[in-house]
């Protein structure tokens, strides 16, 4: 996307808080391990009443999971170290870990307190926290020798699995679910609805009507007890629901068009604007931008908005605040809970983009291990489950954008097939490309026709052909749908890029058309129809560059050209689309039999999403 809103806005290290490495799920619950599963060496008496251990599993993918040890000191005076050990069974491990020295002999594992965390007064308490591969849970736990429970008396058990939940009141959008109780010793707290694996409520009662639902669309669910010591128990047997009416599709209007948006994660739009505004229902897809390419790798682009920043209740899709001590927050954890509410949403991490392309040429010397350093990035399991692929955003392969690259024309087809290869066929992998539909211009430069067949898509951007880096003009439709008489440059319009992707033998339905939510403009015009000269950018959010929903009140469209709107008002001259524009390039969009749409970006839009429903109601 090589508009300049694409810029991020990073912040230093001195804004975020470097201690919080990982926050828990909101139905993550400690478990208190029996003493009977805790075979301890033998100790002081006061060491065993003086302190405390307790696990959790934060979160749990079935082939690994993160986990979190919390020391409290029950005691009345200052406990000056801890060291906790456990054993697990062969098969599970611990593969990173931070707040603690963690070190194994075989399957015995021992967390030593770090230099700043290891005293605790009376009453304090500190966690540590590590992922883990295999199915295992901890036994034999000792704190600093002694038995973790504090004390000599078993600890309390477990509940049972509920029953399998009942499924009945079925419509389009909602299911109703039903379940026998589970049993516990000391009593059950309360349940977790898991939906496709990730906790959509907690009640205290035995059903649970799940809305939000997309018609004609298969779904899992399964219920776990949690009882008053905050133990969960394990899992029920899972219940297989279907809603009625629709047809599977992609898109919830039925159209089974994609239209896709990107999410910049640097921009004052929220992942809840998305609810308010109505769009998330409209939608199929969200491009999450961006993450950075850095020294051959992946990389994340701003920790802190990204899965750091704290949200209040106010601020968050569901209405509940984040805590201090959740697992993940940020950006990350709002599209958890918007994927709760609207799971027809597909949701890719796209990486590159304007700024940070400028890596990519360094990555495709050897394409396998930057896959595999995507792959590790995107798939973290503290995240795993918010993401549905990967979207590559580079500008431009073997052409000039921010920077040059000379990497070849065969390295985008290099980088694709490395990344599906470890991507597999059920992630979604995609790229926004060029449109230069010229003679000899960008996408002639690579081999996109060949890197076709291992990619789902292609996000054609068919914007930004023209604008004020011509500061003088001529003024020029930054997005036009087709040539017209006097465009400054031939090839430069949506009609004639796609038809050379079609060329080089890009199926249509792997062809998006690109929507900007955003105009570009001049000052010092005098001429109302495009071509002619101005004395400069016209002011807006950038020089030369305002988001739509403010020039549709500030600078009304005066007329249309080769498919898009113009305006001019004053001496300003602007270009951008209308609902009624995006309703005109949406029916030729399925005249050529395009998989659908995105666009450049969600803040473009006004409050009602107004834009994004004419994509919508364009692809029906």
């Amino acid at each position: 996307m090589s508009t300049p809103t694409r810029r991020r806005r990073i912040r230093s290290a001195q804004s975020i808080n470097l201690n919080k490495r990982s926050k828990a799920l909101a139905g993550a619950t400690a478990l208190l391990l029996p003493l009977a599963a805790m075979v301890g060496l033998a100790a002081p008496a006061e060491a065993a009443a003086s302190a405390t251990a307790t696990f959790a599993k934060a979160s749990d993918w079935g082939s690994g999971f993160e986990g979190k040890w919390t020391v409290k000191n029950t005691g009345t005076t200052t406990l000056n170290s801890w060291t906790v050990e456990w054993d697990f069974p062969a098969g599970t491990k611990v593969t990173s870990a931070w707040d603690a020295t963690v070190t194994n002999s075989a399957d015995h594992w021992t967390a030593k307190n770090l230099g700043w965390n290891g005293t605790l007064a009376p009453g304090a308490s500190v966690s540590f926290g590590f992922n883990g591969s295999g199915t295992g849970a901890p036994t034999g736990c000792k704190l600093n020798g002694a038995a973790c429970d504090g004390g000599t008396t078993p600890g309390d058990s477990a509940p049972s699995a509920p029953g399998a939940p009942t499924a009945s009141e079925l419509t389009d959008t909602s299911v109703k679910l039903s379940w026998t109780a589970a049993t516990d010793d000391k009593g059950v707290k309360n349940y977790d609805v898991k939906r496709n694996g990730t906790t959509v409520a907690t009640v205290t009662g035995l059903t649970y009507t799940n809305t939000g639902l997309t018609a004609g669309t298969d779904y899992s669910y399964t219920v776990v007890a949690r009882d008053t010591a905050d133990q969960t128990g394990p899992a029920s047997a899972a219940t297989a629901v279907r809603t009625t009416g629709g047809g599977g599709g992609e898109n919830p209007g039925g159209s089974g068009k994609i239209n896709l948006g990107y999410f910049t994660n640097w921009g004052s739009y929220t992942v809840k604007n998305l609810v308010t505004s109505g769009s998330a229902s409209k939608i199929t897809h969200i491009n999450y931008a961006f993450g950075n390419v850095q020294n051959g790798k992946c990389t994340i682009g701003d920790p802190y908005e990204d899965y750091q920043k704290s949200y209040t209740a106010a601020q968050s899709v569901d209405g509940v605040a984040d805590t201090w001590d959740q697992p993940l927050s940020g950006h990350f954890n709002q599209l958890r809970k918007l994927k709760a509410q609207y799971p027809h949403i597909k949701v890719l991490w796209s990486f590159g983009g304007w700024t940070w392309s400028g890596g990519f040429g360094q990555a495709v010397q050897n394409p396998t291990a930057f896959a595999q350093s995507c792959y590790d990035l995107v798939e973290d399991p503290r995240w795993a489950d918010v993401f549905d692929g990967i979207d590559l955003d580079w500008e431009y392969p073997n052409s000039c954008g921010l920077t040059c690259d000379t990497s070849g024309p065969a390295s985008i087809k290099n980088m694709m097939q490395a990344m599906r290869a470890k991507f597999g066929p059920n992630n979604l992998l995609t790229a926004a490309i060029t449109a230069d539909g010229s003679n000899g211009g960008r996408l002639d430069a690579a081999d996109y026709g060949g890197a076709a067949q291992y990619i789902n898509w292609y996000d054609v951007m068919t914007y930004d052909y023209f604008g004020t880096w011509a500061a003088q003009g001529p003024t020029a439709p930054h997005s036009p749908l087709t040539s017209y008489p006097g465009i400054p440059a031939q090839g430069f319009n949506s009609a004639d890029a796609i038809a050379k992707l079609k060329a080089k033998g890009v199926p249509a339905s792997k062809l998006l058309l690109g929507i900007g939510f955003y105009g570009r403009g001049w000052t010092g015009v005098t001429q109302s129809a495009p071509g002619g000269s101005a004395t400069g950018p016209a002011a807006g959010v950038e020089p030369g560059n305002q988001y739509y929903k403010v020039l549709k009140t500030t600078c009304p469209a005066t007329g249309t050209i080769a498919g898009t709107a113009y305006a001019h008002c004053g001496t300003d001259w602007w270009s951008y689309d209308t609902p009624a524009t995006v309703g005109t390039k949406m029916a030729w969009a399925k005249s050529q039999s395009l998989g659908g749409a995105f666009f450049w970006e969600f803040n473009g839009d006004t409050a009602n999403g107004e834009l994004v429903n004419a994509i919508s109601n364009g692809l029906k």
